[in-house]
């Protein structure tokens, strides 16, 4: 309730204008199979780097499996882009790939947004979280931290968070409480994601437990997204519910939801890589649908040019044929 209240305080005429705008184009093309787009994002997310400590096999920052270039997002492109944005932006995340702390300016751009009262969160695999980061953070004003915690157990954990110390996230999470605590702060609003594969399964509610003890606000089952699906998975879990797979008669995989021609996140939200590509969404990981560059245009003129115009027509029109389409999975579930 907390966190929603909090975020409520982060509302303005403008922002819920713009909201509605958003909307009105989105059901105005869903309707229609004709593209129509008067507003702004509500939301964005921002790549501060493609680096990470750890090697999860379903993620191409931990396989290094990118063919775009690593590096880190430059502080004066991202302060110019939400001086652009602010008066109608919503929500902002830090984090498309990458683990966002290695990038050392990073609770500073976070302040920034917070400053000019968007609402701001992140993921991270607590592993630096140290006591010192752990009050910059809260200092900052962040208001919604997402930890992930894929295991209750090492053996587990390290399953699929390949690399990565358990007791490093247990360590993390008490450090950015106690924080919390000693600086008098609500925020940010701490999540524990638990990304549900087989290996980890039997541990949903040993995981529901762990965050009651640290006092961690909130659980996330999140389902996994699975690459190479079709012949199945060791990662698949076998509990239905949590899998965004089902197995057909001849014994292959498939997608459990429809792809239908529209897409809700193409008119509210979009990604903004660490070198200033905008793309469409989080699932084109590699940057290959690149709508424009924030280093030769401003955020309006890429938001509305000819290719993201193009782009919101083939979605309304053949969604199919868009390659990073075929694996999505908006509009599937979040358990908790």
């Amino acid at each position: 309730m907390n966190d929603y209240l909090n975020f409520m305080t982060k509302l303005s005429f403008r922002r819920v204008l713009n909201a509605f705008r958003v909307i009105f184009g989105y059901m105005y093309s869903k309707i229609t199979g004709q593209t129509y787009n008067s507003g702004l994002p509500m939301a964005i997310a921002f790549e501060p780097t493609t680096s990470c400590n750890l090697r999860c096999p379903e993620c191409p920052s931990g396989l290094r499996s990118f063919t775009r270039p690593t590096g880190m997002l430059q502080k004066d492109l991202f302060f110019k882009t939400i001086n652009e944005l602010s008066d109608t932006l919503l929500y902002l995340t830090f984090y498309f790939q990458g683990e966002p702390y290695l990038h050392p300016d990073f609770l500073e751009m976070v302040q920034h947004a917070s400053k000019k009262k968007v609402y701001t969160a992140t993921s991270t695999n607590a592993h630096y979280l140290s006591m010192q980061n752990a009050y910059k953070t809260v200092n900052s004003g962040l208001d919604r931290l997402i930890i992930s915690i894929d295991g209750t157990s090492q053996d587990t954990y390290e399953q699929y968070r390949v690399g990565g110390k358990l007791e490093k996230v247990i360590e993390g999470t008490k450090n950015i409480i106690r924080a919390k605590e000693e600086l008098g702060s609500s925020t940010p609003h701490i999540i524990f994601q638990f990304l549900v594969v087989k290996p980890n399964e039997h541990q949903i509610d040993e995981v529901k437990k762990l965050a009651k003890d640290l006092k961690v606000d909130e659980v996330r089952l999140k389902t996994a997204q699975i690459y190479d699906y079709e012949q199945g998975s060791d990662l698949i879990p076998t509990i239905d519910k949590y899998s965004r797979y089902k197995q057909k008669e001849n014994g292959d995989y498939e997608i459990k939801n429809k792809l239908l021609n529209h897409c809700w996140k193409m008119w509210h939200s979009c990604v903004i890589t660490w070198d200033g590509k905008v793309v469409p969404c989080c699932f084109d990981k590699d940057a290959e649908y690149r709508m424009g560059d924030l280093n030769e245009n401003s955020f309006a003129t890429v938001w509305n040019s000819k290719p993201y115009l193009n782009f919101r027509k083939a979605l309304v029109t053949s969604r199919t044929q868009i390659e990073m389409c075929k694996n999505c999975t908006e509009g599937t579930e979040i358990w908790g």
